[in-house]
């Protein structure tokens, strides 16, 4: 049943990352070169909706499905590292025309060449985890 879940909010996403041309090439590159509010938009409304909602579940004293409280606790605000961070993942973002959640919508919208896109993304993403520790955090 959890898994029936799973599938139904990834299928929704789906759908709105469509019918909202999120997951648009055209879309995104218009965004980076700030030629359409279209975006920062959708962007805005998910960042605004999703501290909505993370407010009412912590009011409502929600459980996770680790049946602990839901909480939030901000991390700390390091300049170079966040802009560093931020202008590898824009430039990644820009020249491929999709973030995380996109990458898996146009795969499953038969992209295949987004298999290709996912994979480096996860060797990126280890190669960060076997560096990490080496790293000035």
């Amino acid at each position: 049943m959890r898994l029936l879940s799973f599938f139904a909010v990834g299928t929704l996403f789906g759908i709105v990352m469509t019918k909202s041309e999120a997951i648009s090439w055209f879309r995104i590159h218009e965004m980076f070169r700030f030629e359409s509010f279209h975006m920062f938009g959708i962007i805005g409304t998910a960042v605004v909706l999703g501290a909505l909602l993370i407010a009412l579940m912590k009011r409502l004293k929600m459980k996770t499905l680790r049946d602990t409280f839901v909480t939030y606790t901000p991390m700390d605000l390091h300049v170079p590292r966040h802009l560093l961070a931020g202008s590898i993942f824009g430039l990644g973002w820009a020249l491929m025309g999709a973030c995380p959640g996109p990458m898996f919508v146009l795969l499953g919208q038969g992209f295949g060449i987004f298999t290709l896109v996912i994979l480096s993304a996860t060797l990126g993403t280890y190669a960060y985890g076997v560096i990490q520790h080496k790293l000035p955090h």
